[in-house]
């Protein structure tokens, strides 16, 4: 059996993530706007989560984020939104839903979580429930 050290933090299984995002009030509150639907639908699902891993890989990545917490806009892209709805939108956020601890950069397997996740909150919203990173 292996055990996670504190440099390998186990990540949190996405049924339990999301049935938690379910439970908050704010966290419910994010929900993709005509625009932001029209855009996903436009562009398709791929090609928005190829843009979420760029802004992953650039906004949330870094040891170091100058603006943490303020570094992701409320509007204006699905990815977005999804950051928020998902908690995924800091490297605070990603500490306290996610047990990712800040203060270093995210390995790997971690930016490939947070697409995971990404993934299944802009799949629902286009049916196919995140199935197309599987």
């Amino acid at each position: 059996m292996h055990v996670a050290t504190n440099a390998e933090p186990t990540l949190r299984p996405l049924d339990d993530l999301f049935a938690g995002l379910a439970k908050s009030t704010f966290r419910r509150s994010f929900q993709l706007r005509s625009k932001e639907l029209a855009y996903l639908h436009t562009k398709g699902l791929p090609t928005v989560l190829a843009h979420a891993e760029d802004f992953i890989g650039k906004r949330l990545a870094p040891a170091f984020i100058p603006n943490d917490g303020k570094q992701t806009p409320f509007r204006g892209h699905p990815v977005f939104i999804a950051q928020h709805a998902t908690a995924c939108c800091c490297r605070g956020c990603l500490e306290k839903w996610h047990h990712i601890p800040s203060g270093r950069e995210l390995t790997e397997p971690e930016q490939t979580y947070v697409l995971s996740v990404l993934a299944r909150w802009l799949g629902q919203r286009v049916g196919d429930g995140g199935k197309l990173l599987m």
